[in-house]
């Protein structure tokens, strides 16, 4: 079993929460657009992590984190990519990496937008933890944790907090 906590849109900035809400999980993954170098340190160096760029990521993120990343945990395929779309409406890029690899959970970012769905047609866990940075339109700071059980995802908790 694995405790994971997934985060997104970070933006050059954690909120000093982060470290409580993820204490007790084994990997942190982070659905892109970390916004500097700093931040991918600071969780690397508390957690095992796993990181895609994103769309406003520099150089040096971009040289470090792939734009999509292809993982196995317990019995599940993980693919991981920042602009993504959700079920019904996938990016393009989204669209061809499900066909091709048929991951059992499909994470996104960019939205901004915390949303978890079942994606019946592709047989695939959805999930987009929405944004832990204070840019962007959204009003709250999201992020996820959730553990992983040979093939059940369970205990599926959402943090959120007001944008200061």
């Amino acid at each position: 079993m694995k405790k994971i906590g997934l985060i997104s849109d970070t933006h050059g900035f954690i909120i000093p929460q982060v470290f409580e809400f993820f204490g007790g999980c084994d990997e942190i993954w982070h659905a892109g657009d970390i916004g500097s170098y700093e931040v991918a340190q600071k969780l690397e160096n508390f957690k095992a992590f796993r990181a895609v760029s994103g769309n406003i990521d520099g150089a040096i993120i971009r040289s470090t984190y792939p734009e999509i990343c292809l993982f196995q945990i317990e019995s599940f395929n993980i693919a991981m990519m920042h602009i993504g779309g959700y079920p019904g409406k996938y990016s393009s890029g989204a669209k061809a990496l499900i066909e091709r690899e048929k991951p059992d959970i499909f994470i996104a970012g960019h939205s901004h937008i915390l949303k978890i769905m079942f994606d019946k047609k592709n047989n695939l866990m959805y999930m987009n933890p929405g944004a832990a940075g204070k840019q962007g339109l959204h009003q709250k700071i999201t992020m996820l944790r959730f553990k992983i059980n040979r093939k059940n995802i369970c205990e599926l908790e959402v943090f959120e907090a007001l944008k200061s």
